[in-house]
């Protein structure tokens, strides 16, 4: 029996914000202090924000800062698709 794959939910919350307030990846970043390429790393998981930016970016998100940390199980295509991307 395999183990269940988890992944963070931080980039699903970025990007949900972004769109759901019609901002670009530049405008938010302008927002965060950061760059659009940096937004745009973070939305597709290739990193992550600083720590120190976490309590920022839930206030602009309206969500609490643990809300980031919280994970969610991966369904069986999302494993499928790509293992490398879960925990």
């Amino acid at each position: 029996m395999s183990m269940p794959a988890y992944h963070i939910t931080i980039s699903e919350k970025i990007r949900e914000y972004r769109k759901k307030n019609n901002l670009s990846q530049s405008e938010f970043g302008k927002l965060v202090g950061v760059s659009a390429q940096a937004v745009c790393k973070w939305e597709q998981q290739v990193c992550y924000p600083d720590i120190v930016s976490v309590p920022l970016l839930a206030r602009i998100l309206e969500c609490r800062t643990d809300d980031f940390f919280l994970i969610r199980q991966c369904t069986q295509l999302e494993v499928e698709k790509d293992p490398a991307e879960t925990v």
